[in-house]
Parts: structure tokens; C-alpha cells; sequence
């Protein structure tokens, strides 16, 4: 049964150099109508989360949620899925620093002036800074992380740096980790503290 994640798997071999068939034959099959351009991992398992906790089920919306392994692959997948491709609404999330990637990548696609939220850094200081550092400690307690947690923190470079310097910067020390914990940051947030751009993105699905 074809299902948003066989979509994805299309697309990005679409992407890689592929045929485009099997895409344009699920994105009508599901009725596919926005894409949510997302860096990385992570991202999608922030994004999923909260949809999960709006009790929204964005795959039935028409919505999919892909990470592209990067923002310099935006003009890539905007090209595809926008306007000159299969023609859905774009949207996303992206860095400070990746912003200039969006705005390029999405103009060049033919999609300027389509939304796309920005976070300060990144998705993980955004939800940091809504929990608090206190809070963050504690879900790392609970994931069974703390231990790694002050290894980590006794390391010279971190000498300095703020608690949530530090705490962002652990997140991103082991494979996976920024995945697990962007699920875990965003199920903690109480429903008035989402970040902005996340907040934003959903509100415009």
C-alpha cells in the first residue's frame, strides 16, 4: 500500500537522478499538496512530534514532511516538487545561517516569496531556550543521558560557554541524539511555549 513514506523514498531518488514517475504517481495517488522542506532528521522528528501532540495527521492532510540532507539541496527539491515539477505549495524551516540557501534555492524554483521560518540557530536553541535550561537538564536525566552529559561538559572547549551553548552543543556529539531529542524537546512543551518558527510553520499547513 503506498503510503507519504514510499513518496519520500520517490523523491528522493528523484532528486538523486532518478526517474520521476513513480513520484508524480504518488503524489496523485495521495493527493499530495504541500511539501515542508525540512534540513535534516531531526527537524522531521520535531515537526512529527508536534503534529502528534496537535492530534493532526498531516500524511491524511496531503502534507509531507521530507528532510533533504541539507539546505544547499533546497533549490534541488524546490525545482521538483514546486512550480516546474509537480507544482505543491512549498514550505519550511531552516537556520540563521541557511536562510540565504531558502530564499535562493526557492527563487531559483520559480516559489519566490514562499513562507519558509527561520530559526535563531537552530530548531534545538529555539526549543531549548522555550524550555529552559533546567528542564532540558531534566528530560536528559530521564533519556538516561546524564552521565555523557557531564563527560561532556568537563571537556576544555566548553569552558565559557553558556549552560545553553553547551546543551545545544551536546545534542549534536552522537549519531542520533539531535533525532531522539527532537522528539523529546517537543513533546515537553507546553502548548503556549512552541517556538515561533515552529509555531508558524504549523499554522500555515
Amino acid at each position: 500500500m503506498a503510503d507519504m513514506g514510499a513518496f519520500r523514498v520517490a523523491v528522493t531518488a528523484w532528486a538523486a537522478g532518478g526517474s520521476a514517475d513513480r513520484a508524480r504517481e504518488l503524489a496523485a495517488r495521495l493527493s499530495v499538496r504541500v511539501a515542508v522542506l525540512l534540513e535534516g532528521p531531526s527537524d522531521v522528528a520535531a515537526v512529527n512530534a508536534l503534529a502528534d501532540s496537535r492530534g493532526r495527521d498531516l500524511e491524511a492532510e496531503g502534507v509531507c514532511v521530507l528532510a533533504m540532507g541539507g539546505a544547499m539541496s533546497v533549490a534541488r527539491f524546490a525545482s521538483l516538487l514546486g512550480p516546474p515539477g509537480l507544482g505543491l505549495r512549498l514550505t519550511g524551516l531552516c537556520d540563521e545561517a541557511e536562510r540565504g540557501y531558502y530564499a535562493r534555492g526557492l527563487e531559483r524554483a520559480g516559489a519566490a516569496g514562499r513562507e519558509f521560518f527561520v530559526c535563531a540557530a537552530d530548531l534545538e536553541d529555539e526549543l531549548i531556550r522555550a524550555l529552559g535550561v533546567t528542564r532540558v537538564e531534566e528530560l536528559v536525566r530521564a533519556e538516561g543521558d546524564l552521565r555523557a552529559l557531564r563527560t561532556f561538559l568537563r571537556q576544555p572547549a566548553q569552558r565559557g560557554r553558556t549552560a545553553q551553548q553547551q546543551l545545544r552543543r551536546f545534542l549534536g556529539t552522537k549519531s542520533g541524539r539531535k533525532i531522539q531529542y527532537g522528539r523529546v524537546l517537543v513533546e515537553a512543551l507546553a502548548p503556549d511555549h512552541v517556538p515561533a518558527p515552529l509555531d508558524d510553520l504549523f499554522n500555515g499547513l
